[in-house]
């Protein structure tokens, strides 16, 4: 069973391409389709999506809760529900996450939809987004818009979809260039590496080739360790010289380092080499708006009004404090005994097992409320 099995396609039906805000045509095609073929672009993608996929979906309906963080999908458990959503995000800008319902509306799982190109479809004044998908049986697929979450990147002049990411195109296509560039050169240089001259003369092609194959087999191979050739008074070798020329590494470095601005990313995150406050950083830049975003969508997908009036929704929590030193996580004890943190919540950020009564909030006998000591003496 693929997929594409999982969802009831509206293929039957005679729409009309739906028309955005601004005379847009709601169609879109994803620019760069194979981006992530660069070795680049993958390793800045890797700790985008890794540590996403470190959150936890917290939520007062504990089975959507379940379903969220153990299994969202036949497929996928919560973090490769995450770490595939926001590499979709970051490769088309725009992700949409199916939401699949039963018969009687009730939520049961969560697909991200892995589509080639996407149009909004009229129908009846309601919106539905027919996918195509690429290499598949089932060439398009048509969901209804209330059951698709939304995540999108670079959202200015569409409706539906993110800008696309035809920006950093040319400079990966420099990139790419570049390193063919040095590999030609490589090679080359290698290859030729001297000109064999005969003094004898009409010599035919056949004995021309002759001659040289016998030289380089003699003395152009890894078993001539003396590297010394001898030639008689009919053969003359005259040695090249040649040094590849390719860009060089300043701006090398610049092409790498506009991928990792586009991206958010940069040598420390890529390689975990981070500093508690470069982590800091990049956690509050890359990891939580796109969090709050993943968890305002899917609360005003799963629930009514009336159900988000009474408080139900869905946040996603990573905690942060994780990346900290072990010394800025022993500084937290204070928070303990002034009754912000309860024992068990500092246990946790050391990867610790939570005990018996550690989730009672206590407090240091020399610390009380403001006005607690006037009402004591009464």
């Amino acid at each position: 069973m693929g997929f594409l099995d999982f969802f009831r396609p509206l293929r039957s039906l005679k729409m009309a391409r739906w028309k955005e805000i601004g005379a847009y045509s709601a169609q879109f095609y994803p620019f760069g389709q194979n981006m992530y073929q660069s070795d680049l672009v993958r390793s800045c993608i890797r700790p985008l999506a890794e540590h996403t996929s470190k959150a936890n979906a917290v939520c007062a309906d504990k089975r959507i809760e379940r379903l969220l963080n153990i299994n969202p999908n036949l497929y996928m458990n919560g973090k490769d529900f995450l770490y595939k959503t926001r590499t979709i995000l970051e490769l088309k800008n725009t992700a949409f996450i199916y939401i699949q319902r039963d018969d009687k509306a009730a939520v049961r799982g969560f697909y991200p939809v892995p589509y080639s190109s996407y149009e909004g479809i009229d129908y009846n004044g309601r919106l539905f987004i027919k996918f195509t998908f690429k290499g598949n049986a089932v060439s398009d697929l048509v969901l209804p818009w209330d059951d698709l979450v939304v995540l999108r990147k670079d959202y200015n002049e569409r409706d539906i979809a993110g800008d696309d990411n035809s920006p950093i195109i040319a400079t990966l296509e420099l990139i790419n260039t570049t390193n063919q560039g040095i590999a030609n050169s490589v090679k080359s240089t290698a290859n030729l590496r001297g000109i064999l001259k005969s003094t004898k003369s009409m010599l035919s092609p056949d004995d021309i080739k002759k001659q040289k194959e016998k030289f380089v087999e003699d003395y152009m191979n890894l078993n001539n360790e003396g590297g010394i050739a001898s030639l008689d008074a009919t053969q003359d070798f005259t040695p090249i010289t040649m040094s590849p020329i390719v860009t060089n590494a300043a701006t090398i470095k610049e092409f790498r380092e506009d991928v990792y601005r586009y991206f958010g990313v940069n040598d420390a995150i890529i390689t975990s080499d981070f500093t508690e406050a470069q982590m800091e950083a990049f956690y509050e830049a890359r990891i939580e708006p796109f969090l709050v975003a993943l968890g305002t969508e899917l609360t005003r997908k799963i629930y009514s009004e009336r159900e988000i009036a009474f408080g139900d929704g869905v946040i996603y929590e990573s905690n942060r404090i994780n990346y900290a030193s072990n010394q800025t996580k022993l500084n937290m004890i204070q928070l303990v005994d002034r009754g912000i943190l309860t024992p068990n919540e500092l246990r946790q950020m050391f990867n610790l097992s939570p005990y018996e009564g550690g989730d009672e909030f206590i407090r240091r006998l020399d610390t009380m409320p403001t006005g607690q000591e006037a009402d004591d003496e009464k």
